[in-house]
């Protein structure tokens, strides 16, 4: 019993990173088409968000790259290329979505979404994309760190 509890195959590790990967690549995919779709005028609502961060300039550049940010992002994660950076990426324009939801005296219900997704991606940042994904293929096997 204790070996069920406490061993786990290093396979179905990266089995599960690759499912919570294409799980949320795919989320995020989908959310993030309509952003990039929306036009200039929808970009800019996007990008006032970081007035909260007092940046009010180019707001419209700042909405488009939000909505790559969850569309790219989430394609980087379903094929696990580029994973840490995409992670950051998504990481960030987590944070900048629940600042403005806490600025805007939204209630946890509203903002909590965007911060458990924060979370999740700095988690999945640290962890990697594990042996089932083109970083492990292409870059090989990450070397341990002291």
């Amino acid at each position: 019993m204790r070996g069920l509890i406490f061993s786990f195959p290093e396979r179905l590790r990266d089995a599960g990173l690759l499912i919570m990967r294409i799980g949320l690549g795919c989320s995020f995919m989908v959310h993030g088409w309509p952003k990039i779709t929306g036009g200039i005028e929808f970009w800019g609502q996007i990008g006032g968000a970081l007035e909260n961060f007092g940046i009010g300039f180019f707001p419209v550049f700042w909405g488009f790259m939000a909505s790559c940010s969850e569309f790219i992002g989430g394609l980087l994660l379903v094929f696990g290329l580029l994973t840490r950076p995409a992670c950051l990426s998504l990481a960030f324009t987590m944070a900048v979505a629940t600042s403005f939801h806490l600025f805007s005296g939204d209630n946890f219900g509203i903002y909590s979404h965007a911060l458990k997704m924060l979370v999740v991606f700095l988690a999945l940042a640290l962890i990697g994309p594990g042996r089932l994904s083109l970083d492990w293929k292409i870059f090989g096997k990450p070397e341990k760190a002291e």
